[in-house]
């Protein structure tokens, strides 16, 4: 193996957590949570498979009834919510691992026949197109502008989810700004058309995040704390305008908090705004790289090029789901289970989610090499 390979299974140590390797679950969507948001027992086993990350890093959870984006979503809001990723947690330590739970508000990304409410969000520009719900596709609302209580009340929803994110188990939590949700909407141009003092001029736009960011920190730990953000994604309908100045700002505004870490979406080292924003960030970078093909030497191949240009931590989303024993298949350069069809993705159940065979266990069916995203989801 090359340096960079072997240090992929190096231990590594987060602020306030000791890491036995630098592979990082990603956060991933997978919709088998309850009507209400609440995780289930089959959510308990999938995670306690995939305990050998260094650091799992949980599907998006919403921070109140508003923030959620499609049917069978996490959330964190509630007391019932909060006891069903205890079991979760619970069964992740037992098997060894370690968690961080990530607060994602949908913003626009939602809908009145999912969550009951009208979705908020900077401005009042709607999501292009439709929007999955309950009852399949719909067409995307018109957004309801979020007032400055509304600015306030949310960024104490998201704090008070943090706090409740820890007594639920989790050794921490990553704060999305990231793929279009609500954060990311305020640093978005075209979905951002504020005058006030959240919308205009870059460090106005970065003020939402920021302010969530910091008011997590100050409620748990900066420590405990990661923000995640994906610079120049177009997803649901993004187009951020001023992509080299936004992320930089954002880095120089939240570097002297002593986060746990940043965390970069879609990845790549040859780009401009990847290498701004490594100088920028003083402390642990993870990135998740753009994969090609999810096979175990485009895998390494990724990692081995993002850890040479200062990555500390990888995030791997496909490669996790489709197998449970990732960390000991990239170790020993074994072969990478194929994923299944994308339809099992989404549907709830344990197939194509609990049922992916570790090294020398019989193989079940797996069918596809490859996994696109759905609806405005991604999948890493």
């Amino acid at each position: 193996m090359t340096q960079q390979t072997t240090a992929l299974f190096a231990p590594f140590r987060l602020p306030a957590l000791d890491l036995p390797n630098r592979l990082v679950m990603a956060p991933l969507t997978r919709n088998r949570a309850t009507a209400d948001g609440t995780p289930t027992p089959l959510m308990a086993t999938y995670y306690a498979q995939r305990a050998s990350a260094g650091l799992i890093i949980a599907e998006a959870s919403a921070p109140n009834a508003a923030g959620q984006t499609y049917p069978n979503i996490t959330a964190v809001h509630r007391p019932e919510h909060v006891a069903g990723w205890r079991r979760v947690t619970d069964a992740v330590r037992a098997a060894g691992g370690r968690m961080f739970l990530q607060l994602q508000h949908g913003g626009r990304v939602g809908h009145p026949a999912t969550s009951g409410l009208t979705p908020v969000a900077p401005s009042a520009v709607p999501l292009p197109g439709t929007i999955f719900t309950p009852h399949g596709h719909r067409p995307a609302v018109v957004p309801r502008e979020m007032t400055a209580e509304d600015i306030r009340t949310t960024v104490a929803d998201f704090a008070r989810a943090a706090r409740n994110a820890l007594d639920a188990g989790f050794e921490g939590v990553e704060v999305h700004s990231a793929n279009g949700h609500l954060l990311h909407q305020f640093l978005a141009r075209n979905t951002n058309l504020r005058t006030d003092g959240y919308g205009g001029t870059v460090a106005r736009r970065i003020r939402f995040t920021a302010e969530v960011t910091e008011a997590v920190a100050a409620g748990i730990g900066a420590e405990r704390v990661g923000l995640r953000v994906s610079p120049g994604n177009t997803v649901n309908g993004i187009a951020e305008g001023e992509t080299e100045e936004l992320y930089p700002a954002l880095a120089e505004r939240l570097g002297g908090l002593g986060l746990a870490y940043l965390h970069l979406g879609y990845a790549d080292p040859r780009t401009p705004v990847y290498r701004t924003v490594r100088a920028a960030w003083p402390g642990v970078i993870v990135a998740n790289p753009v994969l090609r093909e999810v096979r175990t030497d485009g895998v390494l191949r990724a990692s081995k090029e993002l850890l040479a240009a200062g990555a500390d931590l990888i995030a791997l989303g496909r490669p996790f789901l489709a197998n449970p024993d990732l960390v000991e298949r990239l170790r020993l350069g074994a072969p990478l289970n194929p994923m299944r069809d994308r339809y099992f993705m989404y549907v709830g159940g344990a197939a194509g989610y609990t049922d992916y065979p570790a090294l020398g266990a019989q193989e079940t069916g797996a069918s596809s090499d490859s996994i696109v995203a759905w609806d405005g989801g991604r999948v890493c």
